[in-house]
């Protein structure tokens, strides 16, 4: 069974570095081939869509879609090889992990599904608390409840699982959780620079850490080279 849970957290880690990788591409790839848009109304938001190509938007929306899912498997990979003492932990992990994978999932589903699906057809009607790109709306509202509190809270707990021999991934989750819960308080007080900087840059490059180090992780269980516990 151990041998099966390694296997899901390695090829898990591997999804997420590419999930990631993907969503970097589409940042560069979207500043690239389309205007900067800040938020002003709905009719200049049609404007844009109308006037750009989103090929890139609707590529990183697919891959976030997948890293909330795969995120709750790579926690479950670790699960097995924890110490009896600190498996509680791990649950409580998976167990808002789960929480933002949801959140996550849905919000991104909506915007390549229901919004799309709309802007497309022309029926603009009650979309704009649907929309992404309204800092005002429902669904942003939503996929930051998931990214903030509840990711960071499960990366909060995932912390004190590692002992020092997993020093990257102790302190790379210990940095997500608490750069998680700086962009949730940027988020609610409307700091935008702040939010970005924390939901982005560093909690972005803290699971790419958290990712490439459980990949060597799990590799090396795989392969039977360490028998040592987390």
């Amino acid at each position: 069974m151990k041998n099966i849970s390694y296997q899901i957290g390695f090829w898990s880690a591997i999804v997420l570095i590419i999930a990631f990788a993907v969503w970097i591409i589409s940042f560069v790839g979207i500043a690239l081939t389309s205007p900067l848009f800040i938020w002003t109304n709905l009719s200049d938001y049609i404007d844009h869509v109308h006037m750009n190509k989103h090929f890139f938007q609707n590529l990183a929306y697919v891959f976030m879609l997948l890293a909330g899912p795969v995120y709750v498997l790579l926690l479950n990979g670790f699960y097995d090889h924890t110490e009896d003492s600190k498996k509680v932990l791990v649950r409580i992990g998976i167990q808002f992990a789960l929480a933002y994978a949801i959140l996550s999932s849905l919000h991104y589903f909506v915007q390549i599904g229901a919004v799309r699906f709309n802007l497309i057809s022309g029926n603009y009607e009650e979309i704009e608390v649907f929309l992404q790109a309204n800092p005002l709306s429902v669904m942003t509202s939503i996929v930051m409840l998931g990214w903030t509190l509840f990711l960071g809270l499960s990366s909060l707990f995932m912390f004190p699982v590692f002992n020092g021999n997993n020093k990257v991934l102790k302190w790379a989750f210990l940095i997500n959780g608490v750069s998680c819960m700086i962009a949730g308080v940027g988020y609610v007080f409307q700091i935008d620079a702040l939010t970005f900087l924390f939901a982005n840059l560093v909690t972005g490059g803290a699971i790419m850490a958290i990712s490439i180090a459980s990949v060597k992780f799990f590799r090396k269980k795989i392969s039977g080279g360490s028998t040592v516990v987390i």
